[in-house]
């Protein structure tokens, strides 16, 4: 009976605790300035936040305002936030639609055969068991939805998960999932994986 109280009370928190995507809209003024008024970014070395899953959202914020995330930008941008000011953020950001992008012709089949196979001879495991075929990510495990990101922006994230840069989330408390992962991709995989994710389309 006590865990059935426990989760029906976990379950009403999540509700409580959800951000005000309004009130998200009015404190996002500053984060316009490098990712745009609805969340995509013109800048493709600057992550596009629009349809991203508010929890994961909120949570990179926090992880950049106690230093577990590295960033001298973001360091300051966020060091006045509170936890709601994250999920209100994290809930204007989620409400709004990534803009369609697509992939570099000459690098989809690379890409697609990392993204849905991965590299079983490197024992590199395919980006869709965590980020999902349609590359939406699962909020519930933390994975963040990468399609239609920059190219860029996925390129960069990448490589530093492969020079060992770790972000821990829900699912993987020490952060080394990526790192893992990345550790031993080319930098020709890197890149047209890169930009197979953009090419994904969020409907």
């Amino acid at each position: 009976m006590k865990k059935v109280v426990l989760l029906i009370s976990l379950f009403f928190a999540s509700f409580v605790n959800a951000g005000d995507a309004e009130i998200g809209k009015s404190k996002s003024a500053l984060c316009s300035t490098c990712h745009g008024p609805d969340g995509n970014s013109s800048n493709p070395v600057w992550p596009t936040l629009a349809g991203q899953h508010e929890a994961y959202t909120a949570r990179q914020l926090e992880l950049f305002k106690n230093g577990e995330r590295k960033g001298t930008v973001m360091a300051g941008m966020v060091a006045g936030l509170s936890s709601k000011d994250m999920e209100d953020l994290g809930a204007y950001y989620a409400s709004q639609k990534t803009k369609l992008a697509s992939a570099n012709k000459n690098l989809i089949d690379a890409g697609k055969a990392v993204y849905q196979g991965g590299n079983e001879k490197m024992n590199i495991p395919a980006c869709m068991a965590c980020h999902g075929i349609d590359g939406k990510g699962n909020p519930l495990s933390g994975y963040p939805s990468v399609a239609g990101q920059h190219a860029a922006y996925n390129e960069q994230r990448l490589k530093a998960f492969r020079a060992g840069e770790t972000v821990a989330n829900p699912d993987d408390v020490n952060g080394n999932i990526m790192a893992s992962v990345a550790k031993y991709l080319s930098d020709e995989e890197i890149k047209a994986v890169a930009s197979y994710m953009q090419g994904l389309y969020t409907k």
